[in-house]
């Protein structure tokens, strides 16, 4: 029998809603690296590292599109869900977990 493994999750208040942009992103510093943060035009929001998976651009400065981003540098398209990158692109940029509480904005670190 597989035994899971639940990681334990800290929540940080990193801003209020209106503090990230309608398809744009906030950087956040934390102990994990730089987490970009994106919210799209209907209000969802979503946190990668701030690197891409190609060459490590940053994600941040991307053009947000529906729930996606393109790299400034090489545009390459990446998934804001999953953090995956488009075919016929391969890699990944980690996803976390992030959620609204009222208008805060709390980012879900693993510990």
């Amino acid at each position: 029998m597989k035994a899971e493994i639940e990681m334990a999750m800290n929540w940080i208040q990193v801003g209020k809603l209106e503090d990230i942009p309608r398809q744009g992103s906030r950087v956040v510093n934390t102990i994990k690296g730089e987490i970009a943060l994106f919210r799209s035009v209907d209000d969802q929001l979503f946190a990668l590292n701030n690197r891409c998976p190609h060459k490590g651009g940053p994600l941040s400065q991307g053009i947000v599109h529906g729930r996606r981003v393109t790299c400034p540098l090489h545009n390459w398209v990446i998934e804001l869900e999953t953090g995956n990158a488009v075919a016929p692109d391969v890699g990944c940029a980690h996803q976390h977990e992030v959620k609204l509480e009222g208008s805060m904005v709390l980012l879900g670190i693993e510990i």
